[in-house]
């Protein structure tokens, strides 16, 4: 007992018609850009770590 592609499409109708494609749009466009922060994010810690690591090896 699957969802049908039927069962997809009516609450995607449902939901356009609660929320309008203008709002739809912009919660699209804030989640993306809340995604693209949290990958830049990621990845300056993951630099600040190499860089501490390669402080501590130099240390020694």
């Amino acid at each position: 007992m699957g969802i049908s592609i039927w069962q997809l499409l009516i609450v995607l109708a449902i939901v356009l018609l609660l929320f309008g494609t203008k709002r739809l749009r912009n919660m699209g466009t804030d989640v993306g850009g809340a995604i693209k922060n949290f990958k830049t994010a990621v990845k300056k810690e993951e630099s600040d770590e190499g860089e501490s690591a390669s402080d501590k090896s130099k240390e020694s």
